[in-house]
């Protein structure tokens, strides 16, 4: 049995060594990045996290600014360290990155932020702080009207919930968000709320209801083709076939993930099997062969400083060792007893029923029209007052550096293309308004949809493609142009196409880069962003991969372009 647990941590530390070469390489590039924001620094950063993550490059030019660059490098740099599983660094990264975001006005990368920090509180039990983050991020969610995004931070709620062994309080969270991704028609995102919805019933005791969301978030995984995520659904899966005592079972699954997550390196997953493993082979009767796997999974959760996984770790151990090694047994109970005291407290019970009730009543609590339209006012006085110093920066840059003949060419040559495809565009339109046209005649009388109807959804279309155009499309800016508050604009854009201002304007944006990618395969993915209305490369990317699923280039790639 020793030579058993010497293999498996062993295996752990070579994965760790792995892991470790790579994660020295971001250390030092990004000791080079704080010294003096370098930006060679940041942007083979940025490489590191895209080969990482398999996601289209990011590289930032010279005329970055500096809060910029500090920005996204601190906050990518945090994503970076949470896929590593290193929470203590992601937590850092994500904090300094915070303050810029939210001054920068941009409502979604703060909430990613935002919930970045959540999840990372979660792993290391703080719960009173991943509340925190949790909830402001699902206020910021909920402000974009955005479901998709909502059910995510829901979902990172029902997380929390979960692991402070609050499984009721979290049903809540994840029936919610379940609801709004069957509106949203996001797979992937589908997967992970089926999976979040197994533990919990299967927490509850609600074991056969639990199975039927495993077995769908597992079946979801891999018709999506994501094996490695498939792996993580089977896991969920085990968890319920313990419950219902089906042991043979469970270990077989078990027996299939473990080797992968090893491979993977991916330690939080391995972790958890192997608290599975030995829960599964304690209750066949076999707690010498439990009692590796337990004491792996200690001392993998005590590395990550995860305090929730190692308590059940520490269970385990005692209870493996309670009918022959009693004395050693009350060593290991005493400092389950320890971690126990630690994780579950009065504090933590009391905020997290707290944050339960401010949930509660913000659900119930009205829209409040007039602060809506003075925030909105205020984000667009300060996004103008930024757009206006970066023009003034932008000019003075211009004078003390001129730009050479062969930049004047390209710029030019970029201005003729825009030109000419503001000509393509107003085809653009024409579809979608022959699209709502054809819906409505399909829905018969009783849609509502009306001549005067389809006209005003025209012009809406025509403003929001000029307001793009000009870099600022937006709800509020939409509806002075069209003489509405933006209550009413809000109210009469959904009755006609059940679509929200920003949804309605994020839809035209998505159809003109698919437009721009099927058939202008001369421009960059940077220059589309900037024709659809982005300052930035990796913001466009994450909007059109939540809308189609892919990013700019894997969609290229696709269609053969």
């Amino acid at each position: 049995m020793n030579g058993l647990l010497k293999k498996s941590l062993t295996a752990i530390a070579l994965l760790l060594a792995c892991a470790s070469g790579r994660a020295d390489v971001v250390d030092s590039l990004l000791r080079a990045f704080e010294r003096q924001a370098d930006l060679g620094a940041a942007n083979r950063l940025m490489r590191v996290y895209s080969d990482e993550q398999l996601c289209d490059p990011i590289s930032f030019s010279a005329d970055t600014p500096k809060d910029s660059l500090r920005r996204l490098v601190w906050y990518w740099t945090g994503e970076y360290y949470y896929a590593q599983q290193r929470y203590q660094d992601a937590v850092r990264q994500a904090q300094r990155a915070l303050p810029l975001l939210q001054a920068g006005n941009n409502r979604d990368e703060e909430a990613d932020c935002l919930n970045l920090l959540a999840i990372c509180y979660i792993r290391l039990s703080n719960y009173n702080e991943a509340a925190t983050y949790a909830k402001l991020c699902y206020q910021l969610d909920k402000q974009s009207g955005d479901n998709d995004r909502m059910s995510s931070s829901l979902n990172t709620l029902a997380g929390i919930y979960m692991s402070a062994n609050q499984p009721k309080e979290a049903e809540q969270y994840i029936t919610k968000a379940l609801s709004l991704t069957d509106e949203t028609k996001n797979p992937q995102r589908k997967a992970v709320l089926l999976g979040m919805a197994a533990e919990i019933y299967n927490a509850l005791g609600d074991h056969r209801r639990a199975l039927k969301y495993a077995d769908d978030a597992c079946n979801l995984e891999l018709k999506l083709g994501r094996e490695a995520h498939a792996k993580v659904r089977m896991a969920q899966k085990a968890s319920v076939l313990i419950g219902l005592h089906r042991y043979r079972e469970a270990q077989q699954l078990l027996q299939q993930v473990i080797p992968a997550f090893r491979e993977q390196g991916n330690q939080q997953s391995l972790g958890i099997c192997c608290n599975k493993m030995g829960m599964t082979l304690l209750a066949m009767q076999r707690p010498d062969e439990a009692l590796p796997y337990y004491r792996e999974a200690a001392q993998i959760f005590r590395q990550l400083h995860d305090t929730y996984n190692e308590l059940h770790a520490q269970k385990g151990i005692y209870e493996s060792l309670w009918t022959t090694c009693p004395d050693s047994a009350r060593l290991e109970l005493e400092r389950f007893n320890a971690l126990k005291d630690s994780l579950y407290n009065h504090t933590t019970a009391e905020s997290l029923a707290r944050f339960k009730a401010e949930f509660e009543t913000d659900e119930l609590r009205s829209e409040r029209e007039a602060e809506r339209q003075q925030k909105h006012r205020a984000i667009m006085a300060g996004l103008a007052a930024t757009l206006l110093l970066l023009l003034l920066a932008a000019v003075i840059w211009y004078a003390m550096h001129r730009r050479n003949r062969r930049q004047n060419l390209i710029n030019q040559q970029l201005s003729a293309d825009i030109m000419e495809l503001r000509e393509k565009y107003k085809q653009l339109q024409i579809h979608y308004d022959n699209a709502l046209v054809t819906q409505s005649e399909a829905e018969g009388e009783s849609s509502g949809v009306t001549a005067a109807d389809r006209e005003f959804i025209e012009q809406a279309v025509n403003i929001v493609n000029e307001q793009i155009n000009a870099g600022v499309a937006d709800a509020t800016s939409l509806a002075d142009r069209l003489n509405m508050s933006p209550y009413q604009l809000r109210q009469r854009l959904t009755a006609i196409t059940g679509e929200t201002p920003q949804s309605f304007i994020q839809t035209i944006r998505m159809r003109r880069a698919r437009h721009l990618l099927d058939h202008n395969h001369e421009l960059t993915i940077s220059q589309i962003a900037t024709l659809c209305g982005y300052n930035d490369t990796p913001n466009f990317t994450r909007a059109f991969k939540r809308s189609f699923g892919l990013t700019p280039s894997q969609y290229q790639e696709k269609q053969g372009i």
